[in-house]
């Protein structure tokens, strides 16, 4: 199964000047296909950092979304970074010339061209908001950090590069409230569970506020065998002598558009 994962790059995300908008659209995006995400990773706007942590998954065949830094003002790195860590030289992309140059006549030069700048051997990634584009390098996509600008283009990504990996069948997520236990006590049953259903995702979230003590037990994944996981859990709870209730179902992940 191909493994989705996200860089956020940026030091005013890290300072706390920004917040992150980009790690809940990723995910609703990938929902609302049956996918998901799989990692995510924050980095400051250092460029060896950048580079190191970009050598690592590019030997890896995950597919990943960049969001940040492929400006062309000092404190952008990502697009050389990129560049260092795939071991190319940054070439202007003949398409990425040919967009900026409509985009901004004789003003394209001397600076602003310089955002066409990419890895050898990079695709673009179109951007209708201003004809600056993105790039891709093998699966690794590289977008902007303005939301009104990347999220679009995540989306023709998703749609155009990976409309093949869409599951109709997509994940659930089911749990059961189990009152009055620690969760060392319910080590071994959550231990049969991870090994009679591999495939699933199974979690325990203890929940620690006054008169709520309480730990969220259930499984993700594919939703018949998140039925037949679910029923042993209920049974191994009970057994144990535990209450338990059900959680409320969680409410469909939303790929609508939100606001900057």
């Amino acid at each position: 199964m191909t493994a989705f994962g996200v860089f956020i790059i940026g030091d005013e995300i890290l300072s706390g000047k920004r917040q992150d908008k980009h790690l809940a659209r990723v995910i609703g995006a990938l929902a609302g296909r049956g996918l998901a995400l799989a990692w995510a990773r924050y980095l400051g706007d250092e460029r060896d950092r950048i580079a190191a942590a970009l050598r690592e998954t590019l030997a890896t065949p995950d597919v990943v979304f960049s969001f940040g830094g492929i400006g062309a003002t000092p404190d952008d790195h990502t697009r050389q970074a990129a560049a260092q860590a795939a071991g190319v030289p940054l070439e202007l992309h003949p398409e990425a010339k040919a967009e900026i140059e409509a985009r901004f006549g004789a003003e394209a030069y001397p600076r602003r061209i310089r955002m066409g700048e990419f890895p050898a051997g990079s695709l673009i990634v179109p951007n209708p908001f201003n004809r600056v584009p993105g790039f891709s390098l093998g699966n690794h996509h590289f977008l902007p950090g303005f939301p009104e600008m990347a999220w679009s283009m995540l989306e023709w990504l998703l749609d155009t590069r990976y409309g093949h990996l869409r599951r109709t069948e997509r994940e659930v997520d089911e749990a059961i409230l189990v009152r009055e236990a620690g969760e060392s006590q319910l080590v071994d049953l959550m231990n049969v569970i991870v090994s009679r259903y591999p495939q699933l995702k199974l979690f325990s979230l203890p929940h620690l506020g006054p008169g709520q003590r309480h730990i969220e037990l259930g499984v993700r994944g594919e939703a018949m065998a998140v039925a037949r996981a679910m029923v042993e859990i209920r049974a191994g709870v009970a057994g144990s002598g535990f209450p338990w209730e059900p959680r409320e179902p969680l409410p469909a992940p939303s790929t609508r558009p939100q606001s900057s």
